[in-house]
């Protein structure tokens, strides 16, 4: 049977953020624990420490603090929704967080990537890609853990994520 799950991780985003990384719905253990990325088996922090070329700090405040002082800021598409378990598939009855205001105050954002592609529909069907009007936007294969039919290895995701690199170079 589905539940009602809310959102309760806040945007990590601020004046100086240039690249938004939004998910669709933390998992169970993103969620219990209140990180982004909770899952030790995400490829979402090794990915950002070669991208940075930097150590990730076991610290999660350390580990936001790093992406904030780099540009990079995260929120996820869907504020509630039902599921059963953590898999995207699952999620029914989405609404989703208020972008309309985010970017309202936080005009810097100049490329948004979804990770994944429940992130991006979600995104689409309910607010349109005519919000990201101005903004350049890519949707990535996603950095789960969770096997699916298009599963790239380390490899090719982190090739992929590689988009970043050329926003954090200015």
């Amino acid at each position: 049977m589905s539940q009602a799950i809310k959102n309760v991780l806040l945007p990590v985003v601020d004046a100086s953020t240039k690249v938004l990384i939004v998910g669709s719905m933390p998992g169970k253990q993103s969620l219990e624990k209140q990180q982004y990325y909770g899952n030790p088996r995400n490829h979402f922090w090794p990915i950002m420490g070669e991208l940075l070329e930097i150590a990730i700090p076991e610290e999660y405040d350390k580990r936001i603090t790093l992406l904030k002082n780099n540009a990079i800021g995260l929120w996820d598409t869907i504020e509630t929704c039902e599921r059963k378990g953590s898999l995207d598939a699952a999620i029914r009855n989405e609404k989703p967080n208020d972008f309309y205001t985010l970017f309202e105050n936080y005009p810097n954002i100049q490329l948004v990537l979804f990770n994944g592609a429940k992130a991006f529909e979600v995104f689409k069907k309910h607010l349109g890609l005519g919000l990201l009007e101005g903004r350049a936007y890519k949707k990535m294969s996603s950095t789960s853990p969770i096997p699916g039919k298009n599963i790239k290895s380390f490899a090719e995701k982190l090739e992929d994520w590689r988009i970043i690199q050329s926003y954090l170079s200015d």
